[in-house]
């Protein structure tokens, strides 16, 4: 059963009196045309300009933040007038519908590193908003010799999506460094900070995820494309050190010239990590339509090993761990009996479609098709020429189907879908 509240370890923040929705709406939040501060010239812009696929049509208010203040007040009078609310990061994992109005959009645009706490043999706790560049994030914390980030690099979006997806590359993901979020949840309407151990971290996913759809996590209400708790900061345990956390992924450690479990110079670890996700089309380039994308557009599946004795017996099997009971000491966590992970990108390019696969156009003359798989790698899907949120939705439909009819897997879309055919 999914846990919906919390251990006395959380702190809970009441919300402060001159914030509550029952107010006059602060000055700074008004009709979005006027709003000329935060807007540019009054505009309200197209999602599609705001996302790394760039689909997505104008909503119907478009405010931009440079406080904590200024993002919980604006949540709160989008859940006062009862309005479909949209938190947006750097847009690297949405897929947007054109028709947005009735949609309110809050960008975060906080930024900023912040070392809380130093010492020589507990690390380094370092804490960001939730608006902060994510790359940015671990660039900073490795030029400090903060380790435990380097393999996480060259992922887009900002540090608010990182808990929420439990973002990884590589053989290391957000839930070995995590150390507590800070939130605005909108059910109790006041700020909380979440321990790790509450945040039920996976593979791809949390409770802030699950608060989306899930009336359970999400205190039995379905909150939209923003869930229950809006990440306002995030703060991470970081070790001293020079060298990298061990590397645990075949072609990196292969990139770098080590073996599996041995430790690299952490610079050398980040760059190794930028050529290997540039190789990939997955280090965002206006100039490479290939990262015209939300990155990997589908999650790896999670199957029991009945179903995995199914597959091919070439097909990738990795195991699953359970990360809410790992070792603060060593790092481990237990294995998980009766589960399989493998690969999407295996399951997508053994089921007939190769880099680059594309639907054709109904109609021959319109051109080349506007949505395509990458030329580099079949896990990303992108937008080649003005594609619309439904050539995008077509082109996965039509990968879930090869795969389902090929494996008996079902492919999961790892992007939120806002105001789509999946809505």
């Amino acid at each position: 059963m999914v846990k919906t509240d919390f251990t006395d370890s959380c702190e809970w923040i009441s919300p402060r009196a001159d914030h509550q929705p029952t107010k006059p709406v602060p000055a700074w939040y008004r009709k979005a045309s006027d709003n000329k501060d935060a807007l540019q010239g009054g505009e309200i812009p197209d999602l599609r300009d705001m996302t790394t696929i760039g689909t997505g049509g104008k909503p119907k208010a478009f405010y931009q933040v440079d406080t904590e203040d200024e993002l919980v007040a604006a949540v709160r009078e989008a859940d006062r007038a009862g309005e479909q609310l949209l938190v947006l990061g750097g847009g690297s994992n949405l897929l947007c519908g054109e028709n947005l109005s009735d949609l309110v959009v809050v960008q975060d645009r906080r930024s900023g590193v912040t070392v809380t706490e130093d010492t020589a043999c507990g690390g380094a706790l370092v804490s960001a908003p939730a608006g902060q560049s994510w790359d940015e994030f671990v660039c900073a914390c490795i030029d400090e010799d903060q380790m435990g980030l380097e393999a996480l690099s060259g992922i887009p979006g900002t540090v608010g999506a990182a808990p929420v997806q439990n973002i990884g590359a590589y053989g290391h993901e957000v839930a070995e460094t995590l150390s507590t979020v800070r939130v605005f949840d909108r059910l109790r309407d006041g700020i909380r900070i979440l321990p790790v151990g509450d945040l039920q971290l996976g593979y791809r996913t949390s409770i802030i995820k699950r608060s989306l759809q899930d009336e359970e996590a999400g205190g039995g209400h379905t909150w939209g494309y923003t869930g229950r708790y809006v990440v306002l900061a995030a703060d991470f345990q970081l070790a001293h050190a020079s060298l990298s956390a061990p590397i645990e992924y075949q072609q990196l450690a292969e990139k770098l010239g080590v073996k599996l479990g041995e430790r690299a110079d952490m610079r050398e670890v980040r760059q190794a990590v930028l050529e290997l996700r540039r190789s990939k089309g997955m280090v965002l380039d206006p100039a490479d339509p290939d990262t015209r994308s939300c990155g990997s557009f589908f999650t790896n599946p999670i199957i029991s090993t009945e179903d995995a004795e199914q597959l091919p017996p070439e097909a990738p099997r990795f195991p699953v761990f359970n990360l809410q009971l790992r070792n603060a000491v060593t790092g481990e966590a237990p294995q998980v009996e009766g589960q399989v992970k493998t690969s999407a990108a295996w399951l997508i390019s053994h089921a007939g479609l190769e880099k680059g696969f594309a639907l054709p156009r109904s109609n021959p003359d319109e051109g080349a098709p506007r949505a395509a798989l990458s030329s580099k790698h079949v896990l990303a899907l992108t937008n080649r020429d003005h594609a619309t949120s439904g050539d995008i939705v077509e082109l996965a439909r039509a990968v879930q189907e090869k795969v389902k009819a090929k494996f008996n897997v079902n492919l999961e879309p790892e992007p939120v879908w806002v105001a789509t055919e999946a809505n």
